[in-house]
């Protein structure tokens, strides 16, 4: 979840392959997009009661594409095997390649690997595509060092039950990886913690430091010191606010300070009226103003 109205733009210029290596990975993802509902290729058949998963079968279909005949020499065999499997997946592989390197010598078995362990989790094989995209990193992740140390987290210190984790919120690991996919390789003990504690010690019990982040996963994503902070300080010292008002919308720390908190705050403050936390954020520019108008004439 990324801040409102401080959105990063990812890089989406893969870094230049040796020769015509980028035009061959062009070719190689047009042919998969073209051919993905048509064979089965990297990803295998479904069984009754069986989860989709990767392929590492010596032979498959991928192998009788036209493609596969070698066209540079420094597109090795496996290589091609590799971008197509990432493309059927719904995974821009030149973008992925350029924002995580390391997937250069990932082998397609431990891409497997990763596959097979977030669908244990819950997650949808339709989704990946979605995931990966957004945090390449997971494709090159540790499952033991890495990945369980977040879904243990997850369901011991938040108590996330496993059969929840495909609902809303929090509540749904699933939806969790499809909106944050970056929490899934975020450090415990350096990022998540730290970010629970931080909120302990403004005077939340953890209960409810626990609930907040509940009830906003992306919490989780923001930064102590350039969000937690300055906006809290605003909040505390200019708006008057109550931690209550921070318990129950926890989004709050999700807009831009400058973008929309401050504006906002200050045309409310101006016009003289009093306005609900939630209300003042999310509503849109020709709502709040209408808002303003209707608590006015009160």
């Amino acid at each position: 979840m990324s801040e409102q109205g401080e959105t990063h733009k990812p890089n989406r210029h893969p870094t230049p392959l040796h020769g015509g290596a980028t035009t061959t990975i062009t070719m190689l993802a047009a042919a998969a997009t073209a051919t993905a509902f048509h064979s089965s290729m990297c990803l295998s058949s479904p069984k009754p009661e069986q989860s989709i998963l990767l392929t590492t079968k010596p032979k498959t279909l991928l192998h009788e594409h036209p493609l596969y005949q070698t066209t540079h020499p420094n597109i090795s065999f496996q290589f091609k095997e590799k971008i197509l499997c990432l493309e059927i997946m719904g995974v821009d592989s030149g973008r992925a390649l350029s924002q995580n390197p390391s997937l250069h010598a990932a082998s397609l078995h431990s891409i497997h690997a990763i596959v097979t362990f977030l669908q244990s989790k819950g997650i949808h094989v339709k989704d990946l595509g979605r995931i990966f995209g957004m945090c390449p990193t997971i494709l090159t992740s540790d499952i033991k060092t890495d990945l369980n140390p977040v879904f243990n987290f997850l369901s011991y210190d938040l108590k996330v039950p496993d059969q929840n984790f495909r609902k809303t919120r929090f509540r749904d690991l699933h939806a969790l990886a499809y909106q944050d996919p970056i929490l899934l390789v975020s450090n415990v003990e350096k990022t998540l913690i730290p970010k629970l504690d931080y909120f302990v010690s403004l005077g939340f019990s953890k209960a409810d430091a626990v609930g907040m982040v509940l009830r906003c996963p992306g919490l989780f994503t923001f930064s102590i010191e350039n969000n937690f902070k300055p906006k809290f300080e605003y909040f505390a010292e200019e708006m008057k606010g109550k931690l209550e008002e921070l318990q129950e919308f926890p989004q709050y720390f999700a807009f831009s300070l400058e973008k929309r908190i401050k504006p906002r705050h200050m045309e409310v403050v101006q016009s003289g009226v009093k306005v609900a936390l939630p209300l003042m954020l999310k509503s849109t520019d020709e709502e709040f103003r209408e808002l303003l108008i209707r608590q006015d004439r009160k």
